[in-house]
């Protein structure tokens, strides 16, 4: 039997359904149907986890009813989540699934993108964010778009590259109180760059909006950070400007904040170590790139 392509993925959340979504996309009727399984359980965990879901048995009894690797299912582990009490919280593990004839095991991990950083995967699946975050050089201008990132990773620093987005799009949007716009003015990156004063975001952001707005634009702005239990929508209201991850802008809207560039998009991609390609995971990252409309260049 041919010996499986394994692929980084994460082990929840939105990127791993993301990833299971192209995977259902390219590796037809029984990875579709892997897809769906893992999905509605890993959300049904996560309600029970945030205790909007009771359980009828234990963590462990589920943890065994879930895994069936014997009979093309998914396995599953355990994790410690980070809500109070510290919960035990089922994930995904691994799975198998066949994409034109070639066995590809995905491979949970808690950070996909940093695997493929030391080499243990060739393909991997994680969010764009991370890859801002972590490898994205700064400079005097910013980027706005997926396209734009792997010209901004130093090849001294990772071998690993942005392949394609999945399409499973929020932005990191501007946002502001009303009274802050002069008249006519557009709430853009050129404002920011005319603007003096605070820019709330979340602390984990720092580096990325400093990637994505660029550092001569943010002359004279100082990041602050919401309280803890403080959303950020509302911290932004009180600061007056702010960057923050939209899906309607509903929530920000009730805040009194209109909403202005969307400055980044939060995305699923899917990520090459360049480093440790193969012939077989060439043609595999071919085959998740088929049809998606964001394939990116290498260098």
């Amino acid at each position: 039997m041919t010996e499986p392509v394994s692929v980084a993925v994460p082990r929840k959340g939105r990127p791993l359904e993301a990833a299971l979504e192209r995977f259902a996309a390219v590796g037809g009727d029984d990875a579709a149907a892997l897809a769906d399984d893992v999905s509605s359980t890993l959300r049904y965990e996560k309600a029970v986890t945030k205790g909007s879901q009771s359980a009828d048995s234990g963590v462990y009894d589920r943890l065994a009813a879930y895994s069936d690797p014997d009979g093309g299912g998914a396995e599953y582990t355990l994790i410690r989540d980070d809500r109070e009490s510290h919960p035990r919280r089922v994930v995904f593990d691994s799975a198998v699934v066949d994409v034109d004839g070639t066995p590809v095991r995905l491979v949970g991990r808690e950070e996909p993108f940093r695997a493929l950083r030391t080499h243990e995967f060739a393909l991997g699946v994680d969010s764009a964010d991370l890859v801002l975050e972590e490898v994205v050089s700064l400079r005097p201008d910013g980027v706005s778009d997926l396209s734009a990132v792997n010209a901004r990773i130093d090849p001294r620093d990772t071998d690993v590259r942005v392949v394609t987005g999945l399409g499973d799009t929020v932005y990191h949007t501007l946002m502001a109180r009303p009274e802050l716009l002069p008249s006519g003015a557009e709430l853009d990156r050129s404002f920011v760059a005319e603007y003096d004063g605070d820019l709330c975001i979340s602390p984990r952001y720092e580096r990325l909006v400093e990637a994505v707005i660029g550092t001569d634009a943010l002359d004279g702005v100082d990041f602050v950070y919401p309280d803890d239990g403080v959303e950020e929508e509302a911290a932004i209201a009180d600061v007056g400007l702010g960057v923050y991850l939209t899906v309607t802008g509903g929530t920000a809207r009730e805040h009194g904040l209109v909403l202005g560039d969307d400055l980044f998009p939060s995305e699923t991609v899917v990520l090459e170590n360049q480093a440790e390609a193969t012939a077989e995971t060439d043609t595999l990252r071919e085959a998740l790139a088929v049809g998606v409309d964001t394939a990116i260049s290498a260098d």
